[in-house]
């Protein structure tokens, strides 16, 4: 086998690089927990509680994978993201779980036509988001690992235990050079579409559990994303909050709103206000929004039309 020296970069980590780089700057890492909850605020708009930083961080040091589980629209990708970006200093690379998703797909396979052209080694050979991350020392998130296969779940178990990535066809092993090719998972855990993990897999996470932020941290979160103008008066932001957590609460909700639904709300609110000339979002901006930002399904229209009309204003009607 050819090795290489300082001179001669290894080809496959060149093609990582080329392919790859671009797409995942590197800038300088954050792991300081306090210093990232700042960050995470200032740079990505996220507040995200100093624990979950302090175990997700601790997890990393330790060299454990991290699962977070809880609800749709509780922040799960967008925070898990932005963790790993601040660990590695180089943007992730997110995954969203597939059954299909195998060594192929998500480590590296053999491009057919350089194939037939110059054989299966390593010219023809094609790293995928797994190897690159391993090679680029960049995190990676998988989105939704329940929706993957239990012979993928095994095989990351084996690459996060072992911190190295063995290719047979070229008979070669690439291992992790530092400490950024971490790994986070999300997962809903109430989602009966999805596949249970296995008990392998669940012995070695650390698991985090994601909730709801409560009201007055929901309003925080939504100011962070709303523009100042048009006004968005307080009482207003109350009222939004206010409706979003009566709908969470009700048994007759099939897909229950997250604060990303919140934030679309509010935003698409000003944006018909801005339209409109108006100075402030008023009552009908957010009446006129609500069924585009909160109803996934038509199942819901109901509570969803009911739940506006008492928390937003008397007299609502819709339009088809």
């Amino acid at each position: 086998m050819e090795s290489y020296g300082s001179d001669k970069e290894d080809p496959i980590e060149a093609k990582a690089r080329e392919i790859y780089s671009q797409v995942s700057e590197a800038a300088r890492p954050v792991r300081n927990p306090v210093e990232a909850v700042k960050v995470l605020e200032e740079r990505f708009k996220l507040l995200v509680d100093l624990r979950i930083v302090k175990v997700t961080f601790a997890a990393f040091m330790i060299g454990r994978p991290v699962l977070f589980e809880g609800p749709p629209g509780t922040g799960k990708t967008e925070i898990g993201e932005a963790l790993l970006r601040l660990w590695s200093g180089r943007d992730p690379f997110v995954l969203p779980a597939s059954p299909d998703y195998d060594e192929y797909k998500t480590i590296g396979d053999f491009h057919p036509l350089m194939a037939m052209r110059y054989g299966f080694n390593e010219n023809s050979f094609i790293p995928r988001p797994l190897l690159a991350a391993m090679i680029l020392d960049a995190g990676v998130l998988i989105d939704e690992i329940r929706r993957s296969n239990e012979d993928f779940q095994n095989m990351l178990l084996d690459i996060i235990d072992k911190r190295r990535i063995v290719v047979p066809e070229l008979k070669r092993a690439f291992k992790a050079k530092g400490l950024g090719f971490q790994f986070i998972f999300t997962s809903n855990p109430t989602d009966v579409a999805q596949g249970e993990l296995s008990d392998a897999f669940l012995r070695r996470v650390v698991r985090i559990k994601f909730t709801y932020p409560d009201p007055e941290d929901e309003l925080k979160i939504i100011m962070l994303h709303v523009n100042d103008r048009p006004l968005v008066k307080d009482s207003m932001l109350r009222r939004v909050v206010s409706a979003v957590n009566a709908l969470r609460s009700s048994n007759s909700m099939s897909h229950k709103p997250g604060v990303d639904a919140s934030i679309s709300w509010v935003r698409l609110a000003q944006a018909i206000a801005k339209t409109e000339g108006s100075a402030s979002v008023l009552p009908r901006h957010l009446i006129e929004t609500a069924a585009a930002a909160l109803i996934k399904d038509p199942a819901d229209e109901d509570t969803v039309y009911a739940t506006v009309k008492e928390y937003i204003g008397e007299g609502v009607t819709y339009e088809d």
